[in-house]
């Protein structure tokens, strides 16, 4: 008998503590039984602190990367982004969901690192909200990111306007929000939105946006509905961060491999 296992194709840039970034998709696809490709699409020098320097990848090594997948046959069961940084990145994704497209595509649409180093300009992201927003499945911004891609004043003016612009879904994560627990909204065109809220965790996390959307694309390219992805991707990514522990002196690392690590210790109790 042959296995198929889902594929997720990542378009990310790296990170050398594995904490955000293609590194830290390629955790949480492996974690959930999926398996990673990944496409790199910057460089980054980065820890726990802050964001040191951006490199964007050229575009002929974006590209060199994508066809020698396609020459190798490969189809993939759900596309995600991070951090792509350039025009190249964008044109490679949009390639993507053109070729497949009726794979779902999740877009986490990193702005800047949760210390507000930015990973581009205002031109980039003209393109994500004209060209890439308009074939999106899955948006996950935040609040910050939310308002600087629509202007809008509040967190369901902002979804509408996302809608309005293309995406099939959004689910605006609610950590930036001014809340007692965290209340994260889904909103689907042509349905009624869906509230999620859960206990606020005390810590700060480095690259929980990276493992929600990644866990998303997991649920997606195995066949569930958008609600069934994203509940069961923030159940994940809230537990991978009560288990977060430190590699250094900033933000905690969220356990993606808690699934494994933590088996059975329920039952113990």
């Amino acid at each position: 008998m042959t296995l198929t296992v889902p594929l997720v194709l990542t378009f990310s840039a790296s990170d050398p503590t594995a904490g955000a970034g293609l590194q830290a998709d390629a955790l949480t696809v492996s974690a959930l039984g999926a398996h990673p490709l990944t496409i790199l699409t910057g460089l980054t020098a980065q820890n726990t602190v802050g964001v040191q320097r951006f490199e964007p990848c050229s575009a002929d090594w974006i590209d060199a990367q994508f066809n020698v997948l396609l020459e190798d046959g490969v189809a993939p069961s759900a596309l995600k982004t991070g951090v792509l940084g350039s025009s190249a990145a964008v044109a490679a994704v949009l390639k993507a969901k053109a070729l497949w497209p009726h794979v779902p595509l999740v877009v986490d649409p990193v702005r800047a690192s949760g210390r507000g180093d930015a990973f581009g300009g205002q031109d980039l992201f003209d393109r994500y909200r004209n060209e890439l927003f308009p074939v999106v499945d899955l948006l996950t911004p935040n609040w910050p990111e939310a308002q600087a891609f629509t202007g809008a004043k509040n967190i369901d003016e902002a979804a509408e306007r996302l809608l309005q612009m293309g995406c099939k879904a959004v689910l605006l994560k609610g950590e930036h929000l001014d809340s007692g627990d965290v209340v994260n909204r889904l909103y689907v065109a042509g349905k009624q939105l869906v509230e999620f809220p859960c206990e606020r965790l005390p810590g700060q996390y480095h690259g929980s946006g990276c493992t929600l959307a990644s866990a998303c694309a997991v649920g997606l390219g195995q066949g569930l509905s958008v609600q069934e992805a994203v509940e069961l991707a923030l159940e994940y990514t809230w537990q991978a961060l009560s288990y977060g522990f430190a590699v250094g002196q900033g933000q905690l690392i969220p356990d993606r491999m808690h699934l494994m690590q933590h088996l059975g210790e329920d039952e113990d109790e």
